[in-house]
């Protein structure tokens, strides 16, 4: 049997799609597809926003041609799998001519026909319309954004806002935004969505104002610090009939949410124990994170991104908390808080005044997954055994400040009408708002 092999993205599964995987099938008896996953087009300088990759997997399925689809994870796979399945050929559309001869190696290869006046780049152009975004907050974070942006397909900053105006006036200029306002409920009428990066206090306001005028919203974390604010907006979300989702770069970083899967897939057994910690040595009095009136102290500021990896893997259901913190100027300057579940327990460590290692350690009854620092922008990660021949280490890469996954999720919800996403779902985020609030009201809190 003579065995075939192809890859593809096959965003936007159009004719020209179909046409080359038929001269491939032609050229053998069993088709492999290969479908690159969500990250493919890193290397090209833009995120995609149409079809994730379940998607295009069962668009390629769907055409019956396939005999086996695969999902290419990484760079130097296709080696690995023509050997691996004892692949004859290889074959690519001919605008790849001479880019894959490398692997003329391990089999043969075979530059196809593209069918002409048709790709994926065109359908996407014709079909989608750019979302007009606008920034509410232009401070650092909101800089580090809009550079972002432009990794991105199908997103275009037309107008931003902030309470400090002459700010959002320099903000426009330095990053060629068209327009800039002095009102930010005018500048809803003129975007189709918004960022929301001010300080978090004011988060509720302005996503309650977004929301109510019908406008998506992507807002950082933590969105709001009430479970019940929390549970209100993603109401007045659905009842508008739009997307509100919250910005935590961490949640929508590929690496992190591989080592998601792969651990609820039990590859360490059960999960028993999550320590994640994150520390910032930030001394300077005149600081936003730093000042009380502004919702500054390192739980507000970091605390989202430890208890990302708790709820995500022990659920929103603990059942008890509690909260240790040092107080100086009225924030705290370091919290550790501890989450008991019926058979788990969830720690994390928070610093704006003090250092401390910032790893991950998932601990499992088969084994454990170590995640060094920076652990949120996860790009490398260890699964460790017993049997330290059975350990396992994973690279992957991660692209300028990781706000382009946040932003891509976000506006492939919108184009392809999701109003909500697995990688931070509704109740982690209501989870998470709830928690600030115990903190907020000192519930089963100890100042040391």
């Amino acid at each position: 049997m003579k065995k075939v092999i192809t890859y593809g993205t096959y965003d936007l599964l159009h004719q020209g799609h179909i046409n080359l995987l038929k001269r491939a099938k032609a050229l053998g008896d069993y088709l492999i597809v290969g479908v690159t996953n969500d990250n493919f087009d890193r290397e090209r300088g833009k995120l995609n926003v149409c079809n994730n990759v379940l998607e295009r997997v069962e668009a390629v399925k769907k055409t019956g041609l396939a005999d086996k689809i695969i999902i290419e994870d990484y760079v130097g796979q296709k080696i690995d799998d023509i050997q691996k399945y004892d692949v004859d050929i290889f074959a690519i559309g001919s605008d790849w001519k001479g880019k894959f001869d490398y692997l003329k190696e391990f089999c043969q290869v075979v530059y196809l026909p593209r069918t002409q006046g048709i790709s994926s780049t065109m359908l996407r152009a014709e079909s989608q319309k750019n979302i007009r975004l606008g920034i509410i907050g232009c401070g650092r974070i909101a800089r580090r954004f809009i550079a972002e942006t432009k990794c991105v397909n199908g997103v275009e900053v037309s107008a931003a806002y902030d309470i400090d105006f002459k700010k959002a006036a320099d903000f426009v200029v330095d990053h060629d935004v068209p327009e800039v306002f002095r009102d930010h409920e005018v500048l809803l009428s003129h975007v189709d969505a918004v960022y929301i990066a001010s300080p978090h206090l004011s988060h509720y306001d302005y996503i309650r104002n977004a929301l109510e005028n019908k406008k998506h919203v992507l807002c950082e974390t933590p969105m709001v610090l009430e479970a019940n604010q929390a549970k209100e907006m993603y109401r007045l979300a659905e009842q508008h009939g739009v997307l509100l989702m919250e910005a935590n770069k961490t949640a929508h970083c590929p690496a992190f949410n591989h080592l998601m899967t792969m651990i609820k897939s039990g590859l360490i057994g059960e999960v028993v124990d999550v320590e994640a910690s994150l520390s910032k040595l930030w001394k300077q009095p005149d600081l936003r994170e730093l000042d009380k009136i502004q919702g500054g102290g390192s739980m507000y500021e970091l605390g989202s991104y430890p208890l990302l990896p708790i709820i995500k893997l022990l659920g929103v259901e603990y059942e008890n908390l509690n909260l240790y913190s040092r107080i100086e100027n009225g924030v705290d300057v370091y919290t550790k808080g501890v989450l008991r579940y019926k058979q788990a327990i969830g720690t994390f460590k928070l610093g704006l005044g003090m250092k401390t290692e910032g790893n991950l350690v998932i601990s499992g009854t088969e084994g454990y997954a170590y995640v060094p620092a920076p652990w949120w922008k996860t790009d490398y990660f260890e699964f460790r055994y017993e049997d330290q021949n059975c350990n396992k280490k994973f690279f992957y890469k991660w692209d300028g400040d990781g706000l382009r996954y946040e932003i891509q999720e976000f506006i492939s919800c919108i184009v392809n009408n999701r109003f909500s996403s697995a990688r931070l779902r509704r109740r982690e985020s209501v989870a998470m708002a709830g928690i600030m609030q115990n903190f907020t009201e000192r519930k089963n809190f100890f100042e040391i």
